[in-house]
């Protein structure tokens, strides 16, 4: 009862400061390249800058995204000389509280770890990010344990989605804190994770970009663990050319970029499960947004793409995340099971009841279900589907309370299912706004195989710039 009261006291609180009219998610805010080009001809400055974004993560828009600011140390890094020669030039950055940052105690949005002793050094997407000239703002709201894709959090309260027009409705997660500071302009990189969607899913319904690289190419050493396997260290921005700069820097590799015209690609839009139960809004921006892009030269074509299909018997047993999981957290459940938000450690402990053949055999049948996906994706560069087939629904319907956990559970599950099929299949993602003006946001998904990273980020330019014309 006490986690009820408390949700409907935030959103009657928040409700009452903006009188249901959110004033961010300006589709008008500069992205950072536009504003590192501001910077090189003198019309700004980073010192400015950053007390833009520090008003705006002071901003009604913007309450509970931030768990921790370091403001001061953002001002100190904007007002270092020489710093508009790197990179990120000084410019706002937020972490997600998954991170280890030198000092900082990484909570993981849970109260269970608030006594551990401070991280001794950055993990390296940190201190990637730190060399390239980064401001950070601070430590970003997360579902605890970044174990949901709605966003929520009873332990800190939860950012609400700054794209609202009429009533509070959900950030997504599990990385919300990072959307809302991106989609507000309190950053302009959102450093995050992305399991089944925790970056996608914020993107999609914050009216953002988020790109889920190929896992194994940034380190995951320093971010607390949800999945061994599936975990992947990415971000959110505000465009798709910044999304390109923050991979290059995460990663430390170079873009391959390339020229060639969106009719040079063949693009696969699945039949099977992606298109399933798209709301109103949803469904007219895919409708329109594909029409688009044929009318500009696209070669788009519906494949029936049934393995998507299979997913459901592979994970019968049970998920890698579950099991992988309830590894890390089977003491500390033990211990503090009460602390935890009781729908994340309810799917934590599923993993309690996966034996070791039910693990390898879902490991096996994973690389199965990988190859027979290759294999019907042949000839395809990449494929297009809904990033998740709803909008951003109100908060007041996914309170805690158990008359609201078949809600929760699934919108929770319509929220992870597009995403989650790019994690299974180890390949990389893009998510980019697709909505007009007079809508609340959708996600257009760009996604392909393994290391198909900067087929998918060239692709995805050619669809933003023909989508904003």
């Amino acid at each position: 009862m006490k986690l009820v009261c408390c949700f409907a006291h935030q959103i009657a609180t928040w409700a009452t400061q903006q009188s249901l009219t959110i004033i961010a998610c300006d589709s008008m805010l500069s992205d950072l390249h536009t504003t590192r080009q501001r910077l090189r001809t003198g019309q700004t400055q980073a010192t400015s800058e950053i007390e833009r974004a520090i008003q705006a993560a002071q901003s009604p828009a913007c309450q509970h995204a931030f768990v921790q600011t370091t403001f001061d140390e953002a001002r100190a890094i904007a007002n270092t000389p020489g710093i508009q020669t790197k990179p990120l030039a000084g410019l706002a950055v937020s972490i997600k509280d998954l991170f280890d940052v030198a000092g900082q105690t990484t909570c993981a949005g849970s109260v269970v770890l608030k006594d551990n002793p401070p991280a001794e050094q950055d993990s390296p997407a940190v201190a990637r990010l730190r060399r390239a000239g980064a401001a950070f703002m601070g430590r970003t709201h997360m579902v605890e344990f970044a174990f949901s894709g709605v966003g929520t959090n009873p332990h800190f309260g939860t950012p609400v989605n700054p794209c609202s027009t009429d009533v509070p409705r959900i950030p997504g997660g599990s990385s919300s804190g990072a959307g809302v500071s991106v989609a507000t302009g309190a950053a302009f990189i959102g450093l995050g994770s992305d399991t089944g969607g925790s970056i996608r899913i914020p993107a999609a319904l914050n009216g953002i970009v988020g790109f889920k690289s190929t896992a194994r190419l940034v380190p995951t050493q320093g971010a607390l663990p949800l999945s061994t396997t599936l975990d992947t260290v990415c971000a959110m921005t505000r465009s798709v050319r910044d999304a390109m700069l923050a991979h290059e820097l995460l990663a430390q590799r170079q873009v391959t970029r390339s020229s060639a015209p969106l009719a040079a690609y063949r693009l696969a839009v699945a039949r099977t499960l992606m298109q399933d139960e798209l709301d109103d809004t949803v469904s007219r921006a895919w409708q329109r947004t594909l029409a688009t892009l044929r009318r500009a030269g696209a070669q788009v074509e519906e494949v029936n793409l049934t393995e998507i299909g299979q997913l459901q018997s592979i994970q019968a047993a049970g998920s890698l995340a579950a099991a992988e999981s309830y590894v890390w957290h089977r003491q500390l459940l033990e211990r503090n099971a009460a602390a935890y938000d009781p729908r994340v450690a309810s799917r934590i402990q599923r993993g309690a009841s996966m034996s070791a053949y039910d693990y390898i055999t879902l490991l096996r049948e994973r690389q199965r279900w990988i190859s027979q996906m290759a294999s019907a994706l042949q000839g395809f560069d990449a494929v297009l589907s809904p990033t998740v087939p709803i909008v951003a629904p109100p908060m007041a319907e996914l309170a805690p309370g158990l008359a609201r956990d078949a809600a929760f559970l699934r919108v929770n599950a319509l929220l992870l299912r597009n995403p989650s099929v790019v994690n299974m299949l180890d390949g990389c993602a893009l998510s980019l706004p697709c909505q007009t003006a007079d809508e609340l946001p959708v996600g257009l998904m760009v996604w392909a195989g393994a290391l198909r990273d900067d087929t998918v980020l060239n692709i995805a330019l050619q669809i933003e710039r023909i989508l904003q014309k």
